[in-house]
């Protein structure tokens, strides 16, 4: 069994929306390498509707001279969870219509199972008790507003910091494991 690991850029006031407005500035050698192990040992992307339909604009388009990682995200098997969408005609694209069953993916597949942005998407993961690890790059800005990772109701969940590095530009990069409930 393989391990639920979701991944998000975050700003100091935990705003995860929009980071292709905000993130690249902070971009360098070493948290590319960082994104590069992580996508290369996936074995499938788990990605929330909104993040599936803004992948699924952007990725088909590219090829490995325009992004090394188009190759590999392409090629990645893709499960979105939603109770709206269709059928993707996306490559290698499947509707999960909830985290029962992503937890069922979870238990099939040995390899680890990528959540990129998807916040609506991890909030519930962790509530529900099935997010193994929660990877986050947190940059050194306040954005001031837009969709945070931890906003609303949720029943909370205790984490234990497992690894952190700082990058030369600032960013953090944390990990997090859950941690039994009380």
């Amino acid at each position: 069994m393989g391990k639920l690991v979701a991944s998000l850029f975050v700003s100091l006031d935990g705003v995860i929306e929009a980071p292709e407005t905000w993130h690249f500035p902070y971009f360098d050698d070493r948290m590319g390498e960082v994104i590069g192990e992580a996508v290369a040992s996936t074995g499938a992307f788990v990605l929330g509707r909104r993040t599936f339909e803004e992948w699924a604009a952007y990725w088909p388009g590219q090829d490995s001279g325009q992004s090394p990682l188009a190759d590999v995200i392409n090629g990645t098997p893709k499960y979105v969870v939603s109770t709206t969408l269709g059928h993707p005609s996306w490559a290698l694209s499947t509707v999960l219509r909830g985290v029962e069953e992503v937890a069922a993916l979870k238990q099939e597949n040995g390899r680890d199972l990528a959540v990129s942005g998807s916040g609506t998407l991890v909030r519930s993961l962790l509530d529900e008790a099935v997010l193994d690890e929660l990877r986050l790059m947190i940059h050194p800005l306040v954005v001031g507003r837009g969709g945070r990772l931890f906003e609303g109701e949720g029943r909370g969940a205790p984490l234990e910091l497992v690894e952190s590095e700082t990058f030369p530009t600032g960013v953090l990069s944390l990990t997090y494991r859950p941690k039994e409930r009380a």
